[in-house]
């Protein structure tokens, strides 16, 4: 697949709560190659420091705009979080394995997203509005500054519920609460972003019900083309690049120790 590597200006930088942030980049060539699931790799300083670029999941790819969507908890991405309208950053994308359309027979879509995770799914939302299955989202947040409006889901046809560890919001516990919310279809398929033990809660969960899905991995990344091996995970098929070989993976696929 084709990787554009260019320079694009900030259009602008919303605070979305507390705690995220949306950056919105006037980037068509990207905006037009990009799939759900992939991700871009930014050089947030002109400097040395930081070295590495950081990768960031695609929210958004709309009217040559991409959209990211984050939480500034390192140095690279609180450098980003300071951007200012009219800012240049330097681009290289779309990079990893995107995530697989459902088929139509698919009759039931489910998202499950916790944190910062959720932020492939949108992108993917609108992708899939002529799709005619029912599409889900559960979304788990640590706390009520954790969460935001899911309204753009909403608009997108998506079914929306929250859970919280503290429960401040919806359904107080861990996403995996959420699984009762579902009614099952025999051809339900499963697309799962976020921390490793909800992944392997997804995973366990798809297992005994005897459902196929997707899961897109969260690594430190620092070359993003799987030069450098330093993302690589365990799988059924042996130890695998998040960068290169996903980060889009059959849940199958998938080892949690």
């Amino acid at each position: 697949m084709k990787k554009i590597q260019g320079k694009y200006k900030v259009v602008e930088l919303v605070r979305v709560n507390d705690i995220y942030y949306r950056l919105v980049l006037d980037a068509p060539a990207l905006a037009k190659a990009v799939k759900p699931g992939q991700f871009v790799h930014i050089r947030v300083s002109d400097h040395f420091e930081p070295l590495f670029r950081r990768p960031f999941s695609v929210y958004r790819a709309l009217a040559g705009k991409v959209e990211i969507f984050f939480e500034p908890v390192g140095k690279g991405s609180k450098m980003l979080a300071s951007c200012k309208k009219g800012d240049v950053l330097d681009v290289l994308g779309p990079l990893g394995k995107p995530f697989a359309s459902p088929s139509r027979s698919v009759k039931q879509i489910v998202f499950v997203g916790g944190g910062i995770g959720v932020a492939p799914f949108m992108i993917f939302s609108d992708t899939l509005l002529k799709h005619k299955a029912e599409k889900v989202l559960l979304y788990g947040g640590r706390s009520k500054a954790h969460t935001f409006s899911l309204a753009e889901f909403k608009k997108n046809g998506v079914k929306t519920f929250i859970s919280t560890d503290d429960g401040a919001v919806g359904v107080k516990g861990r996403v995996s609460e959420l699984f009762s919310k579902i009614d099952l279809a025999p051809t339900t398929f499963i697309y799962a972003c976020g921390p490793k033990p909800m992944m392997a809660a997804v995973a366990a969960f798809a297992c005994d019900k005897g459902l196929s899905g997707e899961a897109s991995m969260e690594e430190v990344m620092a070359c993003g083309l799987g030069a450098c091996l330093g993302c690589s995970i365990p799988t059924t098929k042996g130890y695998r690049t998040v960068c290169h070989d996903g980060p889009v993976f059959d849940l199958k696929e998938l080892v949690f120790a």
